[in-house]
C-alpha cells in the first residue's frame, strides 16, 4: 500500500463529487445528526483543524476514489454547499460576520471566499487491495461509535460477502423495521449461526465475529448456505405483503420454528396458513400486553420478558421457538409428522399433556388420574399398527398402567 499525502481545497472537492464514491460496500451508512453537520461547518468557517480525510484511488483517467474514512464529514460540506441545511439560528458571529441561519449562498463574500479555500487534509491510498483498505477501515474507525455489524461489514472474506447479498433479498422489503445500521445484515449473520448450530444457540455479537472470522472460506454452496436462501425464499412465500409485525426478535424465532417444522413435519399442509397464524399470534401477544399483568396469562408474561432482555441467548431463543411452535401446534394439531414416526415430539407432547390437563383418558385401570409430567405415556388414539397417525389430534394423556392394559399401540 502507498500512501501520499495532498491538500484539497473545499471548492476541488466539491467540484469532484461525482467522482467520489462515500458509500462503498464496507462503509456504514450515514448517522450524523443536523447538529453535527452546523457544528462541522462552523469550525471550518472559524479556522479550526479537520481530522484527516482518507480515500482509496480506485482508477484513473479520470481519477476515482472511494472515501475510507471521513464520508461522514464530506456529505456534510457537500449538503451545505447544496443548500440542505442552514447555521443554527443562534450561531456566533466569525471574525464580525454574521452567520445565524445562513446557508452557504447566504454567507458574506469574504466568509465564502474562506470556506472554498480551506484546505482538507487527504491522505490518498494506492495500490491496495480489498483486505488492505478494510483493515485500514476498522483501524480508523477504532474507538468510534460503530456499531457490531457494522464492524463485521468491513470484515474480509466469503461469510461477509454472503451475508450482504441475502440482505437484499426480498423478504427484506415486508418486515416491519428499516435496515439502519446493517440491521437485515445482521439478521441475516444470525440465521447462519442458527443454521449451521442446528438451531437455538447464541446469537450474540462475539458469536457472530467468531463466525465471520472463521468464515473466510465459507461455501455459499454448502448445506448451510443452501438452507438459508430455502428457507429465506419461504419466508417470501409466507409473508406476501408488507407485514409491520415482523420484528427482530420473532424473525429469528419464526426461523428457528419453520427449521423445526421442515425437519419433522409436513409442512406443505399448513404452509398457507402460516401467515394467518403468525398474525393471529401477534394479537393475542398484544392483547396480554395490554391488560394488567395479574390478569395476563403467565406464559404470555414470560414470552414478554423474553422479547425484551437478553434476546440473543440460547435459553431465550429456545423458549421462544417451543412456546410458538407449540402455539401453533395447537392450532393445528392434526399436522401429519413426516415419515408417519411412531414417537410423539417434545412438543407435541407438552401440547397434548396440556390439552389434557394431565389427567389419563384412557381409564381402563384407573378413574381418570391425575399424572404429573415425569410419569406419563403419550397414547395414540388410533393405534399407529392400525394407522394411526402421530399428531397432537390422535394423542392422549394415558397413565402407565392403561397404556400397557390397551396394547395395539
Amino acid at each position: 500500500m502507498e500512501l501520499k499525502k495532498d491538500n484539497w481545497p473545499l471548492v476541488t472537492v466539491h467540484g469532484t463529487k461525482e467522482r467520489i464514491n462515500t458509500q462503498p460496500d464496507f462503509q456504514r451508512p450515514l448517522v450524523w445528526g443536523l447538529a453535527q453537520k452546523q457544528l462541522l461547518i462552523d469550525s471550518i468557517l472559524r479556522g479550526y483543524d479537520v481530522p484527516k480525510f482518507y480515500w482509496r484511488k480506485v482508477s484513473s483517467k479520470p481519477d476515482k476514489y472511494d472515501v475510507v474514512d471521513g464520508q461522514q464529514r464530506l456529505r456534510a460540506i457537500w449538503d451545505f454547499i447544496n443548500g440542505e441545511f442552514k447555521l443554527p439560528k443562534d450561531a456566533d458571529t466569525v471574525d464580525g460576520f454574521k452567520i445565524a441561519n445562513c446557508g452557504y449562498k447566504e454567507l458574506p463574500d469574504d466568509l465564502r471566499k474562506v470556506f472554498d479555500i480551506y484546505n482538507l487534509n487527504i491522505i490518498i491510498l494506492e495500490n491496495t487491495d480489498e483486505d488492505e483498505v478494510r483493515e485500514m477501515f476498522l483501524r480508523l474507525q477504532n474507538g468510534t461509535t460503530l456499531k457490531a455489524q457494522e464492524k463485521r461489514n468491513a470484515y474480509p472474506g466469503n461469510m461477509r460477502d454472503f451475508v450482504h447479498k441475502l440482505a437484499d433479498h426480498n423478504f427484506f422489503s415486508k418486515v416491519g423495521f428499516e435496515n439502519r445500521r446493517f440491521t437485515y445484515d445482521l439478521i441475516v449473520a444470525q440465521m447462519i449461526c442458527l443454521e449451521g448450530n442446528g438451531g437455538p444457540t447464541n446469537i450474540k455479537n462475539a458469536d457472530l465475529n467468531k463466525m465471520y472470522q472463521e468464515g473466510i472460506e465459507f461455501d455459499e454452496k454448502s448445506e448451510v448456505g443452501k438452507a438459508i436462501e430455502r428457507n429465506l425464499n419461504l419466508f417470501n412465500e409466507i409473508f406476501k405483503e408488507k407485514t409491520p409485525e415482523l420484528e427482530r426478535y420473532n424473525i429469528i424465532s419464526l426461523y428457528c420454528v419453520l427449521r423445526e417444522l421442515q425437519l419433522e413435519y409436513v409442512i406443505s399442509e399448513i404452509k398457507d396458513k402460516l401467515f394467518e397464524w403468525f398474525v393471529e399470534f401477534e394479537q393475542i401477544r398484544i392483547k396480554n400486553e395490554l391488560i394488567p399483568e395479574d390478569q395476563a396469562d403467565s406464559e404470555w408474561i414470560i414470552y414478554k420478558d423474553k422479547i425484551s432482555h437478553s434476546t440473543d441467548s440460547v435459553d431465550s431463543i429456545k423458549w421462544r421457538m417451543e412456546f410458538m411452535l407449540r402455539n401453533l401446534l395447537e392450532k393445528y394439531p392434526n399436522l401429519s409428522r413426516k415419515d408417519n414416526n411412531r414417537n410423539f415430539t417434545q412438543i407435541q407432547k407438552l401440547v397434548i399433556f396440556r390439552r389434557d390437563k394431565g389427567i389419563c383418558q384412557l381409564q381402563i385401570k384407573c378413574k381418570g388420574e391425575n399424572l404429573t409430567w415425569d410419569d406419563w405415556a403419550c397414547d395414540h388414539i388410533v393405534a399407529w399398527s392400525k394407522g394411526g397417525k402421530t399428531t397432537i389430534e390422535n394423542g392422549q394423556v394415558a397413565c402407565p398402567s392403561c397404556n400397557s392394559s390397551k396394547g395395539g399401540n
